[in-house]
């Protein structure tokens, strides 16, 4: 064996090593029962690795979601504030631990979440709705002139429209313009500046702390070096007031100020371990740029993902089952050195997508066998040229090399022009049709390497002991 082949070979095994490598977390997974895989996935404790299911194959929940577009700031331009609505929904999901989410944009001002493995959407569903707008503001004393107002809203029906703005009417009954009544977590109304004077905006981090003075869970949170100083400025002017801490329209609690506070302070109330987990999410994301509306819904149970993976495998299995025995009785030798390459295609595009962690659907599966479909008609392409030089006399060394050599520019036009597609799909499709334009380029070009670096190789180790095994 030359050295130049005994390197082809050291690579081929090397890949092949490092794709059993890969696949093997898949195997040891995805073996266990599916309550142990989710207790498990709850505990942080699947492999980072692996093969994921997609909502159709797993299961789960899917959310189509509405970016309330006249509540938008006039000065951002839609495409921005959809991007940063995308991004702060991934970091809430990121953080709260569910995995293998999909967040796609859908139009002008629909978002698509879907959330494998998630039958009881609801909990992500609070997690992402909530815009966090969180504010500061000083708790106004109650004067007669407050009370009467504050009694007026009490006797109201609807004091508030679907905003949280003020019924005018009790409004004009406000002794100043800078005043505004909001209601209270823990019941009742208070009376608080018209302005915030700090914001969400100004926070630099936040964190969960178990349990605080009053027995429940607490959110420490830290300002930002600008953000520090209006905190500063505000509680050093109000000593002995009291501070409403706002989230979301909703005065959480209205601690009394006893000096002044500049980088650090937390917000405290009667939260539940959940409400205060989520609210140290939602404070680290960031707020949205305006409030997003659920307008579809939809679950998938377990039991149908598991027979779509059935139906799925079994469809791949009887394919490529057809196709290896068809080729080794069509094209004999030949075929079954073809078919070895087929084999290890299927092999390398699960190494390949279980190392970028991607996402298998019921389209991507699809895809994987329209690029084994590939990879056999670049190898029948090969035979048949090699068969037209067998036909013209020539020695089998020329033979196999006029062959690669003939058939590489079809294989190459064809399997280019495809990935153009796939790509073209995979940057203006969504959804379903992404998943399928994914698998079909990674397997394509897994396709090239072993349909002709690989069976090449084949020919050339036989070539070196028995040129007269090789039929054609």
């Amino acid at each position: 064996m030359s050295n130049r082949l005994a390197w082809k070979w050291g690579f081929i095994i090397a890949i092949l090593l490092g794709s059993l490598y890969l696949i093997y977390p898949n195997y040891k997974w995805y073996s266990k029962p599916l309550a142990e895989r989710e207790a498990l996935d709850t505990l942080g404790e699947r492999p980072k690795r692996m093969l994921n299911l997609g909502l159709d194959l797993r299961g789960g929940s899917s959310l189509l979601l509405e970016l309330e577009v006249a509540k938008l700031d006039k000065k951002e331009p839609l495409n921005e504030a959809m991007s940063r609505a995308i991004e702060i929904i991934r970091n809430r999901i990121d953080q709260y631990g569910l995995a293998e989410t999909q967040i796609t944009r859908q139009g002008d001002k629909w978002i698509l979440v879907q959330l494998p493995g998630v039958a009881n959407p609801e909990r992500a569903e609070a997690l992402i709705g909530k815009t966090a707008m969180l504010e500061f503001r000083i708790v106004k004393e109650n004067t007669e002139a407050y009370s009467k107002a504050i009694a007026k809203l009490e006797e109201s029906e609807k004091p508030f429209d679907e905003d949280g703005v003020l019924d005018p009417a009790i409004a004009q009954l406000m002794p100043d313009d800078d005043a505004q009544i909001m209601r209270s977590k823990e019941g009742g109304y208070m009376v608080v500046t018209k302005t915030a004077a700090v914001t969400g905006a100004d926070l630099d981090n936040a964190k969960l702390t178990m349990y605080g003075e009053n027995g429940y869970p607490e959110v420490a949170f830290s300002f930002t070096a600008e953000g520090s100083k209006k905190f500063g400025k505000l509680t050093g002017a109000n000593i002995s007031k009291r501070l409403a801490i706002v989230l979301d329209n909703t005065i959480q609690s209205a601690p009394t100020i006893q000096s002044r506070i500049t980088r650090d302070g937390r917000i405290s109330g009667t939260f539940t371990l959940d409400e205060a987990k989520q609210l140290t999410i939602v404070l680290k994301a960031g707020a949205l740029p305006a409030p997003v509306k659920v307008i579809e819904k939809k679950t998938i149970g377990p039991t149908l993902g598991e027979d779509s993976i059935k139906s799925g495998l079994t469809a791949s299995l009887f394919g490529l089952i057809l196709i290896l025995v068809f080729m080794a009785i069509y094209y004999k030798g030949a075929g079954f050195i073809s078919d070895i390459a087929l084999v290890l295609n299927l092999v390398l595009l699960t190494a390949v997508m279980s190392y970028f962690s991607a996402t298998l659907t019921l389209p991507g599966i699809a895809g994987i066998i329209l690029s084994l479909a590939m990879a056999i008609d670049a190898n029948v392409l090969i035979i048949e040229r090699m068969r037209e030089e067998t036909l013209l006399g020539k020695p089998i060394y020329e033979i196999i090399h006029l062959g690669y050599d003939k058939a590489w520019s079809a294989i190459f036009d064809s399997n280019l022009t495809t990935i153009i597609v796939g790509a073209c799909l995979l940057q203006f499709g969504t959804g379903p049709v992404k998943g399928f334009a994914v698998t079909l380029i990674i397997g394509l070009v897994v396709s090239l390497f072993t349909a002709v670096f690989v069976t090449r190789a084949i020919y050339e180790l036989i070539l070196t002991s028995n040129p007269k095994e090789i039929s054609l």
